[in-house]
């Protein structure tokens, strides 16, 4: 009865969605409209019965609170009635491509399944911003606290069971691995080995002075030329920071790497490294090595080259040995201290042990989707496990992989995409996550309650919904006051669901809690009770190119003592050099004053000079490609307001209204089609029937310049010599055209002011 009442108060939408995925979708942006009620399943209190025994395969699961819905759904007449209607329209989807040729009709009739689906948002008419619908909706962090289904409050799981296990107050180092001796071994061999880096970042005392040169946040930068990484950039706020070379050759007992992994990490990492690495190392990639030399460091990192298909899993290796070294280490010293003053003599108090932060969180991990976050665990866990005898205990394992994990099967099986396109989307692309993972050097606690966590690994949007706004009753940003590591991965994604979110995450880390959460305050060490905490805090940044925005973050947002470390190669040749048909390009450059004025310009400059010479009927068949949203509604208010031939496309828009945008396009009915780059970057069809090209902005991914340029292609109408390639830059594009058409290009672009001709001839350009 309880799942009927809550079936009749979900829309159509929100029905079709649970019945396909037995989940709510995610959003990804915020955009007008009027506000559309959000309805979460909750997940029934003996929906998960794990502990260290209930992770084998042969266990009877409870039935959950959403499998209850789904019974329902398919019995319900309502259900049945809304298959109908939705069969209906997809017929009607499928009947519309059906007039187009093969391939866009196998492009978008297949999208409707599998991986397309779970991209796919609302219609822009009633998209909201979930964010904000769910900042009111979501627990404010992940303890247990009783939930109201009629206001769609979704009760999030956390493990409670396993508290006094995982607690560092309670367990002393002996009971733990045997490593009661790891801070007298550490300190005898210390004069072989130069010292703990992480004792080293970590003891170091600034005094007021260096604080108020770190705020003031001018540096000094050097550069240096590595052989892996290229242009390597170090700046330091303090004195002149000294560069370094990364060693040709690493010794893993020199990294002081914690136990066990020592052991671990060159099996772990086997996979990755080729006949020609092993003579010189056993353990790190070139990439890996140079990239861990600066980590151990505890140096701020910005690293932008990062591939999904190339070197994006050994840079998450990477980072992954980085991070659990540090936690290892930090509650090693916790867990030592204990044995100390619980053997220490009545009366006797030292200032000495102290060894925490005002939270316990230590690394916060932001990465884009569940299967990112799943690879990262299953990283964890293989650096534990010191052998296949020695097995770590892992808490809720079978829970996690049901909830982050992905059906093979549900992949839709002919849908041709682009590589780099199945390397990003592949897994479970649900972008609404968090999860608490409690380490210590037996045994991993999954879904730890956040206060109770040494890593907690979110997407943007997932800590966005725990933070909250401000004036909101239910919000919690105190776990994040202690962070020493941020580990951001994939940067260049957040551009393509909602940047706000990481800027948001960024204001409100390392700031003092509003309550002691029952922390000890001797223990406590006095950067953290001064508010220092930040200037600490390393900042690990990876991206797949280079943006203004990520750039602000690095330089704004890092203020690490131990200076800064980013890579700064300059593209030699840009990705119009994989333009494969024969296409004038013209790039013509708009003047403005200031960063914010360029906006006004653009659109100003674009309706003055470059869309009058579109208006005739003979320059049909033009795309219009609009990076930003909120230029892409600017211009559709502005052609509908000049009653211009035209439509339009973007990730809001339903797959029949796609249908049959693309229809009329192709026959020529519609003159103008305005394309935004997130729906490009969601779905990747081949739009066909494209004559003329008009880039309103350059591309934030530069292959996506060849990819739209090459969509010319798919249209054999023996037309070439009418084809055409527009493009609007101005002087702050430098990088995005630099990417585009190559460093020496760029500097002869911006320095005159001209409009600048290029011919791209089917090859090398």
């Amino acid at each position: 009865r309880g799942g009927r009442e809550l079936l009749r108060s979900l829309s159509k939408k929100q029905k079709k969605h649970l019945r396909e995925f037995g989940e709510e979708h995610p959003f990804y942006d915020k955009v007008s409209g009027r506000p559309e009620e959000t309805q979460i399943c909750e997940l029934s209190d003996d929906s998960d019965k794990s502990s260290k025994e209930s992770d084998s395969e042969t266990e009877v699961e409870q039935v959950s609170g959403y499998h209850k819905l789904l019974a329902t759904l398919k019995t319900s007449p309502e259900s049945e009635s809304e298959e109908e209607e939705d069969e209906s329209e997809s017929e009607e989807a499928e009947e519309s491509e059906a007039e187009m040729d093969s391939e866009g009709s196998q492009e978008t009739g297949e999208a409707e399944e599998g991986k397309e689906e779970t991209n796919d948002v609302p219609e822009e008419e009633e998209a909201t911003d979930t964010a904000e619908q769910m900042l009111s909706q979501e627990q404010a962090d992940g303890t247990d606290t009783p939930c109201d289904p009629r206001h769609g409050v979704i009760e999030e799981f956390t493990d409670v069971k396993h508290e006094s296990e995982f607690s560092l107050e309670t367990n002393f180092m002996e009971e733990e691995s045997g490593d009661c001796n790891a801070d007298r071994r550490d300190s005898s061999s210390s004069q072989a080995l130069p010292e703990d880096p992480f004792k080293q970042h970590m003891d170091k005392e600034l005094e007021e002075k260096e604080i108020e040169k770190i705020s003031a946040l001018p540096k000094t930068s050097s550069p240096s030329q590595w052989p892996r990484l290229g242009q390597v950039v170090f700046s330091s706020p303090l004195e002149k920071q000294k560069t370094f070379k990364a060693d040709k050759e690493v010794d893993v007992t020199q990294l002081h790497l914690h136990k066990p992994l020592e052991s671990t990490w060159p099996k772990v990492n086997k996979q990755f490294l080729s006949a020609a690495d092993k003579p010189t190392d056993s353990s790190f990639t070139p990439l890996q090595r140079e990239l861990f030399c600066i980590m151990n460091s505890y140096r701020d990192l910005f690293y932008p080259e990062r591939n999904a298909l190339t070197n994006g899993e050994e840079i998450r290796h990477a980072y992954c040995l980085h991070a659990l070294n540090h936690v290892l280490k930090a509650n090693a010293q916790v867990l030592s201290n204990n044995a100390r003053r619980r053997d220490r003599k009545p009366g006797t108090d030292t200032d000495d042990h102290r060894d925490q932060g005002l939270t316990r969180p230590k690394v916060l991990m932001i990465v884009p989707f569940r299967e990112c976050a799943l690879r990262i665990v299953h990283v964890f866990i293989s650096l534990l496990e010191v052998n296949d005898k020695k097995k770590i205990d892992v808490s809720n394992k079978k829970r996690f992989k049901g909830e982050y994990g992905s059906d093979p099967e549900e992949k839709p099986p002919n849908l041709k995409r682009p590589e780099d396109y199945e390397a990003v989307f592949a897994g479970n692309i649900d972008d609404h996550f968090r999860i608490g993972v409690a380490i210590l050097q037996k045994s991993m606690r999954l879904y730890a309650p956040f206060y109770s966590s040494d890593i907690i690994i979110a997407s943007p949007l997932g800590i966005r919904t725990v933070i909250g706004a401000e004036g909101e009753k239910k919000r919690d940003f105190d776990f994040l006051s202690s962070i020493e590591i941020l580990i951001i991965d994939q940067a260049d994604i957040y551009l393509m669901q909602n940047w706000e979110h990481v800027l948001h995450l960024m204001k409100h880390i390392n700031l003092l809690p509003l309550d002691s959460h029952g922390v000890d305050f001797s223990r406590v060490r006095m950067l953290n009770l001064n508010n220092w905490s930040k200037y600490y805090r390393q900042t690990l940044l990876f991206s797949a190119l280079q943006d203004p925005q990520i750039n602000s973050v690095f330089n704004k947002h890092c203020f690490n003592y131990m200076g800064q470390v980013a890579i700064r190669n300059v593209p030699l040749t840009g990705s119009i050099s994989h333009v494969v048909v024969q296409l004038p390009h013209v790039f013509r450059r708009l003047e403005a004053d200031s960063v914010t004025s360029v906006i006004d310009g653009r659109f100003q400059f674009f309706i003055d000079k470059v869309l009058p010479e579109y208006r005739d009927a003979i320059m049909s068949h033009t795309l219009i490609y609009v990076p930003s949203y909120f230029d892409y509604v600017r211009l559709r208010n502005y052609f509908k307001k000049e009653d211009l031939n035209f439509t339009h496309i973007c990730e809001y828009t339903k797959k029949a209204a796609v249908c049959r945008a693309r229809r009329f396009f192709l026959k020529g009915e519609k003159q103008f089609l305005l394309f935004t780059e997130r729906f490009h970057f969601y779905k990747r069809y081949t739009i066909k029937g494209i004559r003329n090209l008009i880039f309103y902005e350059l591309p934030t991914y530069s292959h996506f310049y060849s990819e739209i340029c090459n969509m010319l292609k798919a249209t054999d109408s023996g037309v070439d010599a009418t084809w055409t390639c527009t493009v609007l830059y101005s002087k702050y594009d430098a990088q995005k055209l630099a990417a585009v058409v190559g460093i020496d290009r760029t500097a002869q672009m911006l320095q005159s002011k001209k409009n600048v001709h290029l011919f791209v001839t089917g090859e090398n350009d």
